[in-house]
């Protein structure tokens, strides 16, 4: 793991954790990683110095005591969305990279209502809003992400 010191477009400092520096060029190239604090997705690497323990730190450490790698809100923020999720996959039909065909077929008729999920490009979810067709993207699970 890894911490990052970052900001956003509005000059907002923050960190965050990531398995590694690829997965928060990934994971930030996707609108994923945001300010804590305006929600931007803006967000780029700040200038930081590496953290160097030597052995008498690293002997000082209590294993012991939890690490809180995110705080409360954040917490409540990722239960909610894998609530949601729950409840959508719990109550939707998954029609996987076929969502945009059976959206339009529904929407023209041609196949029965009934409430769908799976997976479409952006660009594939905005020609489906404009053509009329209603969709509703939702955030990624955390253990989708990390």
């Amino acid at each position: 793991m890894i911490k990052f010191s970052l900001a956003c477009e509005r000059g907002h400092a923050f960190q965050s954790w990531f398995p590694d520096g690829d997965s928060f060029e990934t994971q930030a190239r996707r609108g994923l990683v945001q300010c804590a604090i305006c929600d931007s997705v803006k967000v780029r690497k700040a200038l930081m110095a590496p953290a160097v323990h030597g052995a008498r730190r690293a002997e000082a450490v209590d294993a012991e005591k939890p690490v809180a790698l995110i705080d409360d809100k954040q917490r409540e923020l990722r239960a909610a969305i894998v609530d949601l999720k729950r409840r959508i996959e719990a109550n939707t039909d998954d029609v996987g990279g076929r969502f945009p065909e059976v959206a339009r077929a529904m929407h023209a008729g041609d196949e029965p209502e009934r409430a769908i999920r799976g997976r479409a490009s952006m660009d594939e979810a905005r020609a489906l809003i404009d053509d009329g067709i209603g969709v509703l993207p939702i955030p990624m699970a955390p253990d989708e992400v990390n």
